[in-house]
């Protein structure tokens, strides 16, 4: 599965970029997530990608410090992003525990910064995403949208906090069904 997405976001990425000059992708954790980036990450077509056009979002974060190894973004870091020659000013990590915000804080400044990104043809608060990827837990829980927590019912709002996951850590971030629907395409891995 892992290669045969790869192989089909390479494709994602770079008609986008030849159709627009750029692409955007919303990147998710987990087993299947970091399975698809290192296998990015060893496809040879991955050249194929200009990595310095490329805008990547993450659809959730454990909220922890910057660098836990438990965090969505230090697992992509470690999978592909530090193998690519990306431009950093393109790369939005949902911010860090050990960041002057708390979860919910933190979670206006991440819509913030996705609202700055929209253009007006994205006709809403968030960019328009080439390919959000979401895991599936468990419970069936996507991003970190848990069944039984009140974010699975944001209407409003492209990014909350959430406190009390049932999986750990229990503080995290994540993007709404808002934001997800922004997509021109939503992968479940």
């Amino acid at each position: 599965m892992a290669q045969a997405a790869a192989a089909r976001l390479i494709t994602k990425i770079v008609d986008a970029q030849a159709a627009r000059g750029y692409a955007s992708v919303v990147l998710t954790g987990g087993r299947n997530g970091n399975g698809l980036l290192a296998a990015l990450a060893a496809a040879p077509a991955r050249d194929a990608i200009d990595w310095g056009r490329l805008d990547l979002w993450w659809g959730d974060e454990r909220f922890l410090p910057d660098g836990d190894p438990e965090r969505n973004y230090t697992q992509a870091k470690e999978a592909l992003l530090d193998s690519v020659p990306l431009n950093p000013a393109r790369v939005h990590p949902m911010p860090a525990s050990d960041g002057p915000y708390e979860p919910d804080a933190a979670a206006e400044v991440y819509a913030a910064e996705l609202a700055t990104a929209a253009g007006p043809e994205d006709h809403g608060p968030v960019p328009t995403f080439d390919v959000l990827m979401l895991g599936v837990g468990p419970d069936t829980h996507v991003a970190s949208l848990f069944p039984e927590l009140p974010a699975v019912r944001e209407t409003e709002r492209t990014v909350v906090g959430v406190r009390g996951a049932p999986k750990p850590p229990p503080q995290r971030i994540t993007l709404t069904l808002p934001a997800i629907r922004a997509a021109r395409e939503v992968w479940l891995l």
